[in-house]
C-alpha cells in the first residue's frame, strides 16, 4: 500500500485583482484559505506574518488593486476533503433554497444550523453550500442569522454580486423582516427601540450583548401582528442598524423577550410555550426585499416551520 505525503506548505505572494479592491485583509484570507482555523488565520495576521507589499498590516487594513500578499506556510486542506456532511442534511438545505440564479442563493435556513463552522463546529450552511455546489468557486454568505434563528439568509455565488449586496446593505438598501414571539402584550405606541448596543465576553468565552450608552448605536422598528391576551404578542422587527442579537436584546429592553431565548429571554415563559410545543427560539426572518444590480428588485418571503405553525395554532385554543 502506498501513502501520499501532503505537499509542504510554502510561502504564498497574492496579487490582489481590481475586483477584489476595498476588502478587508482578514475576509481575503478567510475566502482564500478555507478550510484553515479561523484562529490560525487571525494568529498569524496578530503576529505580522502576513505581509502586504512587504509591510505588516492590521487585520481590518483594506486591499488595493495590485498589492501583493504575503501568506506565510500554512497548510489549507485539499479541496476534496472538507468535512463530509450527512447526506440528509445537505438534502434538507437543498430543499431550503427559495430562489437561485446564476449569481445568487437565497434559501430559508432552518433553525438550529449555524451559518459557518466555528466554536466547536466543524460545518455550516456555507460549508454545506460548498459541497453542494462544489464548481461555484466564490461563494460566500452575504450576510448572517445566529443558529437558532431561522429564515430568508443570502449566499453570493459571484464576488460581484458579494460587492453589491454588501454595499446595499451599508446604505439601509436591504429591508430585512422578522417575526417573533415575544411574552406579554406588545403595546402598540413601541414603534421604535433606539438603544446602544456593545458586546462583551464572559469568563466562559460565551458572548453577549446589553445596551450600554458607550456601545453602537442600534434601531429597531416594531409592529404588532397578533396579539395573544396579555400571556404573548407576535411581532414584527425590522432592524435599521444590523448589530449582533439586536433583535433579541431590543425586544428584551423593552420588556418582553422572545420566546425560546436561552440567552435573554425568560425561562418561565419559554417553559410554558415549550409545553405548547414550541421547542426552539420564535425569531423568524420572513421577508427580504433586495435590489438588484439591473435596477430592479427581487423581494422574497420564506414560511415559518411546522413547529412554529401548530405552537401558534395551540397558542390561539388556549
Amino acid at each position: 500500500m502506498t501513502t501520499t505525503t501532503p505537499p509542504t506548505p510554502s510561502v504564498q505572494l497574492l496579487e490582489v485583482s481590481p475586483e477584489y479592491a476595498g476588502q478587508r485583509i482578514d475576509n481575503f484570507l478567510l475566502a482564500r484559505l478555507k478550510g484553515v482555523p479561523k484562529t490560525l488565520i487571525y494568529r498569524i495576521l496578530r503576529k505580522g506574518e502576513v505581509r502586504v507589499n512587504k509591510g505588516r498590516i492590521k487585520p481590518e487594513y483594506k486591499l488595493q488593486a495590485g498589492d501583493i500578499v504575503r501568506v506565510p506556510p500554512v497548510r489549507v486542506p485539499e479541496r476534496d476533503e472538507p468535512v463530509p456532511l450527512a447526506q440528509g442534511l445537505l438534502q434538507r438545505l437543498e430543499a431550503a433554497i427559495v430562489y437561485e440564479d446564476k449569481a445568487l442563493i437565497v434559501l430559508n435556513k432552518p433553525a438550529g444550523i449555524a451559518v459557518h463552522g466555528g466554536s466547536g463546529l466543524n460545518y455550516g450552511v456555507i460549508e454545506a453550500f460548498r459541497q453542494l455546489r462544489p464548481d461555484t468557486k466564490e461563494l460566500e454568505l452575504v450576510h448572517r442569522l445566529d443558529r437558532d434563528t431561522s429564515g430568508l439568509l443570502m449566499i453570493a455565488k459571484k464576488r460581484s454580486m458579494l460587492r453589491h449586496l454588501h454595499e446595499a446593505l451599508r446604505g439601509d438598501g436591504i429591508d430585512k423582516r422578522y417575526m417573533a414571539l415575544v411574552r406579554g402584550n406588545w403595546a402598540s405606541s413601541i414603534k421604535q427601540v433606539r438603544a446602544p448596543l456593545m458586546k462583551s465576553n464572559l469568563r466562559s468565552g460565551e458572548r453577549m450583548v446589553e445596551v450600554n450608552e458607550e456601545g453602537k448605536e442600534s434601531v429597531t422598528v416594531f409592529k404588532v401582528l397578533r396579539r395573544f391576551g396579555d400571556f404573548a404578542t407576535m411581532i414584527e422587527a425590522r432592524p435599521i442598524t444590523g448589530r449582533t442579537h439586536q433583535i433579541r436584546v431590543h425586544t428584551l429592553h423593552a420588556g418582553h423577550c422572545i420566546a425560546g431565548d436561552t440567552k435573554y429571554g425568560e425561562e418561565g415563559f419559554s417553559k410554558e410555550i415549550r409545553e405548547l410545543g414550541g421547542k426552539r427560539l420564535f425569531l423568524h426572518a420572513y421577508m427580504l426585499t433586495v435590489p438588484m444590480p439591473d435596477g430592479g428588485e427581487m423581494k422574497f418571503q420564506a414560511p415559518v416551520d411546522e413547529m412554529w405553525a401548530k405552537t401558534v395554532e395551540r397558542l390561539s385554543a388556549v
